[in-house]
Protein backbone atom coordinates (compact mmCIF):
# COMPACT_ATOMS: atom_id res chain seq x y z
CA UNK A 1 0.00 0.00 0.00
CA UNK A 2 1.64 3.43 -1.12
CA UNK A 3 1.04 6.08 2.13
CA UNK A 4 2.18 9.42 2.45
CA UNK A 5 2.66 11.54 4.92
CA UNK A 6 2.34 15.13 3.76
CA UNK A 7 3.24 17.71 6.29
CA UNK A 8 1.96 21.25 6.51
CA UNK A 9 -0.30 19.91 4.07
CA UNK A 10 -2.89 22.81 3.51
CA UNK A 11 -0.91 25.68 2.27
CA UNK A 12 1.54 25.98 -1.17
CA UNK A 13 3.49 23.13 -1.52
CA UNK A 14 1.51 21.07 1.02
CA UNK A 15 -1.45 21.41 -0.47
CA UNK A 16 -0.51 21.22 -4.25
CA UNK A 17 1.76 18.06 -3.19
CA UNK A 18 -1.61 16.48 -1.53
CA UNK A 19 -3.62 17.35 -4.81
CA UNK A 20 -1.32 15.32 -6.98
CA UNK A 21 -0.83 12.50 -5.29
CA UNK A 22 -4.13 12.16 -4.48
CA UNK A 23 -4.38 12.21 -8.41
CA UNK A 24 -1.29 9.78 -8.86
CA UNK A 25 -3.03 6.98 -6.74
CA UNK A 26 -1.64 7.60 -3.23
CA UNK A 27 -3.14 7.03 -0.13
CA UNK A 28 -2.52 10.10 2.10
CA UNK A 29 -2.06 11.17 5.56
CA UNK A 30 -2.72 14.95 5.74
CA UNK A 31 -0.98 16.91 8.65
CA UNK A 32 -1.52 20.38 9.61
CA UNK A 33 -1.89 22.15 12.91
CA UNK A 34 -5.54 23.90 11.30
CA UNK A 35 -8.18 21.34 11.93
CA UNK A 36 -10.91 22.81 9.99
CA UNK A 37 -8.66 23.83 6.60
CA UNK A 38 -7.48 20.00 6.88
CA UNK A 39 -11.42 19.08 6.79
CA UNK A 40 -11.52 21.05 3.61
CA UNK A 41 -9.17 19.82 1.60
CA UNK A 42 -10.01 15.80 2.35
CA UNK A 43 -13.42 17.32 1.07
CA UNK A 44 -11.80 18.63 -2.02
CA UNK A 45 -9.50 15.12 -2.48
CA UNK A 46 -13.19 12.85 -1.54
CA UNK A 47 -13.15 12.01 -5.64
CA UNK A 48 -10.24 10.87 -6.18
CA UNK A 49 -10.89 7.51 -4.76
CA UNK A 50 -7.96 7.20 -2.88
CA UNK A 51 -7.88 7.35 1.46
CA UNK A 52 -7.43 10.75 3.02
CA UNK A 53 -6.00 10.43 6.64
CA UNK A 54 -5.96 13.92 8.54
CA UNK A 55 -4.42 14.65 11.53
CA UNK A 56 -4.20 17.65 13.41
CA UNK A 57 -0.54 19.05 14.79
CA UNK A 58 1.56 21.91 15.87
CA UNK A 59 5.23 21.10 14.84
CA UNK A 60 6.05 24.11 16.78
CA UNK A 61 5.00 22.25 19.87
CA UNK A 62 7.96 20.02 20.15
CA UNK A 63 5.93 18.01 23.57
CA UNK A 64 3.28 16.91 21.78
CA UNK A 65 4.24 15.50 18.56
CA UNK A 66 5.46 12.15 18.96
CA UNK A 67 2.11 10.79 20.92
CA UNK A 68 -0.08 12.60 18.03
CA UNK A 69 2.17 10.76 15.34
CA UNK A 70 2.15 7.72 17.11
CA UNK A 71 -1.60 7.53 17.37
CA UNK A 72 -2.20 8.74 13.62
CA UNK A 73 0.09 5.55 12.87
CA UNK A 74 -2.14 3.15 15.53
CA UNK A 75 -5.26 4.45 13.16
CA UNK A 76 -4.21 5.04 9.85
CA UNK A 77 -0.94 2.53 9.08
CA UNK A 78 3.31 4.20 8.46
CA UNK A 79 3.93 5.64 5.86
CA UNK A 80 5.67 4.24 3.04
CA UNK A 81 6.98 7.81 2.17
CA UNK A 82 7.57 10.88 4.22
CA UNK A 83 7.36 14.44 3.10
CA UNK A 84 8.54 16.73 5.81
CA UNK A 85 7.78 19.89 3.69
CA UNK A 86 6.28 22.18 6.83
CA UNK A 87 8.26 25.43 7.27
CA UNK A 88 9.08 28.41 8.81
CA UNK A 89 10.24 31.67 8.09
CA UNK A 90 11.01 35.14 9.92
CA UNK A 91 13.35 37.53 8.22
CA UNK A 92 15.59 40.32 10.04
CA UNK A 93 18.71 40.92 11.22
CA UNK A 94 20.66 37.32 12.85
CA UNK A 95 21.54 38.37 16.17
CA UNK A 96 18.97 40.75 16.61
CA UNK A 97 15.96 38.23 15.99
CA UNK A 98 14.06 37.61 19.43
CA UNK A 99 14.99 34.40 20.92
CA UNK A 100 11.61 32.94 20.33
CA UNK A 101 11.36 33.15 16.88
CA UNK A 102 14.58 31.56 16.10
CA UNK A 103 13.46 28.73 18.64
CA UNK A 104 10.47 28.06 16.37
CA UNK A 105 12.41 28.20 13.39
CA UNK A 106 14.39 25.35 14.51
CA UNK A 107 11.62 23.68 16.09
CA UNK A 108 10.11 23.81 12.86
CA UNK A 109 12.13 23.23 9.96
CA UNK A 110 14.66 20.86 11.47
CA UNK A 111 13.69 19.38 15.00
CA UNK A 112 10.26 18.24 14.26
CA UNK A 113 11.51 16.56 11.43
CA UNK A 114 13.51 14.55 13.23
CA UNK A 115 11.04 13.68 15.74
CA UNK A 116 8.90 12.44 12.96
CA UNK A 117 11.71 10.67 11.67
CA UNK A 118 12.60 9.22 14.92
CA UNK A 119 9.08 8.12 14.70
CA UNK A 120 8.43 6.60 11.75
CA UNK A 121 11.98 5.61 10.16
CA UNK A 122 12.20 2.54 13.01
CA UNK A 123 8.66 1.27 11.69
CA UNK A 124 10.56 1.32 8.08
CA UNK A 125 12.77 -0.29 8.59
CA UNK A 126 11.14 -3.84 8.17
CA UNK A 127 10.35 -2.83 4.54
CA UNK A 128 11.92 0.44 3.77
CA UNK A 129 10.73 3.12 3.03
CA UNK A 130 11.33 6.77 1.74
CA UNK A 131 12.05 10.28 3.29
CA UNK A 132 12.04 13.08 1.19
CA UNK A 133 12.65 16.99 3.11
CA UNK A 134 11.86 20.13 1.86
CA UNK A 135 14.86 22.13 1.61
CA UNK A 136 16.03 25.14 0.21
CA UNK A 137 18.91 26.94 -1.50
CA UNK A 138 19.15 29.06 1.27
CA UNK A 139 21.11 25.99 2.79
CA UNK A 140 24.08 26.42 0.36
CA UNK A 141 24.04 30.21 0.48
CA UNK A 142 24.19 33.13 3.33
CA UNK A 143 21.41 35.68 2.51
CA UNK A 144 21.70 38.68 4.92
CA UNK A 145 18.14 39.26 6.85
CA UNK A 146 17.37 35.43 6.51
CA UNK A 147 20.09 33.81 8.90
CA UNK A 148 18.18 31.96 11.13
CA UNK A 149 16.51 30.12 8.22
CA UNK A 150 19.64 29.79 6.36
CA UNK A 151 21.12 27.66 9.25
CA UNK A 152 17.87 26.06 8.83
CA UNK A 153 17.65 24.87 5.85
CA UNK A 154 21.40 24.01 6.23
CA UNK A 155 21.24 21.79 9.33
CA UNK A 156 18.56 20.10 7.37
CA UNK A 157 20.38 18.88 4.62
CA UNK A 158 23.68 17.66 6.88
CA UNK A 159 20.65 15.67 8.78
CA UNK A 160 19.09 14.17 5.76
CA UNK A 161 22.78 13.15 4.53
CA UNK A 162 23.28 11.37 8.00
CA UNK A 163 20.24 9.69 8.27
CA UNK A 164 20.50 8.27 4.38
CA UNK A 165 24.05 6.75 5.53
CA UNK A 166 22.93 5.29 8.20
CA UNK A 167 19.77 3.75 7.33
CA UNK A 168 21.16 2.50 4.03
CA UNK A 169 21.38 -0.51 5.33
CA UNK A 170 17.86 -0.67 6.21
CA UNK A 171 16.77 0.30 2.77
CA UNK A 172 15.39 3.17 3.74
CA UNK A 173 16.46 6.28 1.46
CA UNK A 174 16.94 9.89 2.44
CA UNK A 175 16.60 12.74 0.02
CA UNK A 176 16.25 16.69 -0.07
CA UNK A 177 14.46 18.97 -2.74
CA UNK A 178 16.51 21.60 -2.79
CA UNK A 179 14.36 24.91 -3.71
CA UNK A 180 14.43 28.16 -4.65
CA UNK A 181 11.77 30.61 -4.10
CA UNK A 182 8.72 28.95 -4.45
CA UNK A 183 5.43 31.61 -4.86
CA UNK A 184 3.11 30.35 -1.96
CA UNK A 185 1.65 31.68 1.53
CA UNK A 186 5.03 32.17 3.42
CA UNK A 187 5.34 35.25 1.20
CA UNK A 188 2.97 36.76 3.05
CA UNK A 189 3.39 35.66 6.45
CA UNK A 190 3.41 38.99 9.38
CA UNK A 191 7.01 37.34 9.71
CA UNK A 192 8.76 37.78 6.35
CA UNK A 193 8.53 41.34 4.32
CA UNK A 194 10.32 40.85 1.23
CA UNK A 195 9.27 42.61 -2.38
CA UNK A 196 10.13 39.78 -4.55
CA UNK A 197 8.55 39.44 -8.00
CA UNK A 198 6.20 36.58 -7.01
CA UNK A 199 5.44 35.84 -11.17
CA UNK A 200 9.06 34.53 -11.46
CA UNK A 201 9.16 32.40 -8.75
CA UNK A 202 8.46 28.80 -9.13
CA UNK A 203 5.07 27.14 -9.06
CA UNK A 204 3.70 24.86 -6.27
CA UNK A 205 2.43 22.88 -8.64
CA UNK A 206 5.29 22.12 -10.31
CA UNK A 207 7.49 21.43 -7.10
CA UNK A 208 4.73 18.95 -6.33
CA UNK A 209 5.10 17.13 -9.64
CA UNK A 210 9.09 16.83 -8.54
CA UNK A 211 8.47 15.34 -5.14
CA UNK A 212 6.09 12.96 -7.33
CA UNK A 213 8.61 11.82 -9.22
CA UNK A 214 11.09 11.42 -6.83
CA UNK A 215 8.48 9.36 -4.82
CA UNK A 216 7.68 7.25 -7.53
CA UNK A 217 11.13 6.38 -8.53
CA UNK A 218 11.97 2.76 -8.09
CA UNK A 219 13.32 1.05 -4.91
CA UNK A 220 16.90 0.01 -6.36
CA UNK A 221 17.63 3.96 -7.10
CA UNK A 222 17.44 6.91 -5.16
CA UNK A 223 17.47 10.53 -5.62
CA UNK A 224 19.90 11.89 -3.21
CA UNK A 225 19.09 15.63 -4.36
CA UNK A 226 17.24 17.19 -6.59
CA UNK A 227 17.46 20.92 -6.95
CA UNK A 228 14.97 23.13 -8.89
CA UNK A 229 15.17 26.74 -9.53
CA UNK A 230 13.43 29.54 -11.68
CA UNK A 231 15.07 29.51 -14.75
CA UNK A 232 15.26 33.08 -14.19
CA UNK A 233 17.42 33.08 -10.92
CA UNK A 234 15.01 35.08 -8.26
CA UNK A 235 15.54 34.40 -4.94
Amino acid sequence: MKLALITGATKGIGRSTAHTFAKAGWNLTLLARDLNKLRDLKNELSNTGVQINILMCDLSQSEKIDQQLNQSIKSYGCPTVVINNAGFAFNGELVSMPLDKWQEIIQVNLTSVFQICSCIVPLMRSKGGLIINVSSHAANNAFPQWGAYCVSKAALASFTKCLREEERKNSIRACTITLGSVNTPLWDSEFVNSDFNKESMLSSDKVSNTILFIAEQPDSQLIEDLTLMPATGAF
